[in-house]
Order: structure tokens, then C-alpha cells, then sequence
């Protein structure tokens, strides 16, 4: 706490310094005689007073009128450089402050809406999860499967069809016979024929024999 403070107290008496020096009024001696006012009139009072020096063709005088002018320039010049300095620091801590502000505005605005749109939002009924709850009774359930398929009466349509009987090869087709082969067979059956038409003889009786 005593360092910002410090730090704070220093600051205002800088500037407080530059302010004065801007503003002060100083009591310049200068060759001749005093001279009073703030630093701006000092130096407007010191070149009225080399000009006429130049004139009268004082270059002594004329000289020494200038190096008091330029003193109080130089004094000038640095304290309106740290004012610049100073009022280019506030510009940019205001805009961060301005820019801080903006965006907790922001943050709230958003944090605002999103409350509005968790209360506009119906709630959800909670879904179920697998694995909890009430489980069916699954042996009941197949038994009671088994039972209704035993009571159903098989029909045709619903009877597995028997597999179709596999088919017999077919021989195999003969050589046609040849011409000569076709002669030979029809002779052979007309030799066989008269054979076959005629009678058989009738057996022969053994002769009685005599005593």
C-alpha cells in the first residue's frame, strides 16, 4: 500500500512540476535587468530584446539575449514533451478502461441471455438407461413360446417338402447295327424257324421180353 502510494504521490507532484513550469511565472536577470513572466514571455521578451541588440548592432548583447531565450525554450520544450507523454498515457488508459468495460458488458449480456434461454428451455424427461430398471422375465417368456408353437397344428403348406428322388442315368444308346450285321441276324432266325415248326417224334417203347 505505501508503494503505490508513493508511486501515486510521485506522479502527481510530476505532474504538478510540469504543470508549473509551464505556468510559472519566473524572474530571469538578465543583462538588463530582470526579467518576469512565464516561461513563453521570457523567451518572447529575451528575442524582442536580441533583435533590437542586432539592431544597434549590439552582437554582444544581441548573443547574450539569445542564450537566455534558448534556456527558457529548452525548459519549455521538455515540459510540454512530458505533458504529451502524460496526456498520450491517460488517453491509453482510458481506452483500456473503456475497452475492460465493454467487455464485462458483453460478459453479462451473454451470461444474461443464456440464463433466459436455459429457463425457456422445457426440461427434458430423463432417458432410460440400458442395463436398469424392471427386466422381463425371459425364461417365462421362451417357455411360454415353446408352449404356443406346441398347440400349432402342422399344415401341408407348413410341412418341410421331401427332397426330390435323384434321376436314374440313362443307358447308353447301342451302335446301330450294320447292313451285313442286320442280314446275318434275319438268316439266322429263318434256319432257326422250320427247325422249330416240326414235330417231335414220339419215344420208342422197349420190346417186351419173353420168359
Amino acid at each position: 500500500m505505501r508503494s503505490s502510494k508513493n508511486r501515486s504521490r510521485s506522479k502527481n507532484n510530476r505532474n504538478r512540476s510540469v504543470g508549473n513550469i509551464v505556468n510559472r511565472v519566473f524572474d530571469s536577470s538578465g543583462p538588463e535587468g530582470k526579467v518576469r513572466g512565464t516561461p513563453q514571455q521570457i523567451i518572447e521578451k529575451y528575442n524582442q530584446l536580441a533583435r533590437d541588440a542586432q539592431l544597434s548592432n549590439d552582437r554582444v548583447a544581441a548573443e547574450n539575449f539569445q542564450q537566455h531565450a534558448e534556456h527558457y525554450l529548452r525548459l519549455l520544450g521538455q515540459a510540454q514533451k512530458e505533458q504529451e507523454a502524460q496526456r498520450e498515457q491517460q488517453e491509453r488508459e482510458q481506452q483500456e478502461r473503456r475497452e475492460r468495460q465493454e467487455a464485462e458488458r458483453a460478459e453479462r449480456e451473454r451470461q444474461h441471455r443464456k440464463r433466459e434461454a436455459q429457463q425457456q428451455q422445457p426440461a427434458q424427461p430423463a432417458q432410460p438407461v440400458a442395463g436398469e430398471g424392471e427386466q422381463p422375465d425371459l425364461l417365462f417368456s421362451e417357455n411360454k413360446a415353446e408352449a404356443s408353437d406346441a398347440g400349432l397344428v402342422e399344415t401341408p403348406e407348413e410341412a418341410p417338402k421331401e427332397a426330390p428322388k435323384p434321376k436314374k442315368p440313362r443307358a447308353p444308346r447301342k451302335p446301330r447295327k450294320t447292313k451285313a450285321e442286320r442280314e446275318a441276324e434275319a438268316a439266322a432266325k429263318a434256319e432257326s424257324a422250320p427247325a422249330e415248326s416240326e414235330p417231335k417224334s414220339a419215344p420208342e417203347t422197349a420190346p417186351d421180353v419173353v420168359e
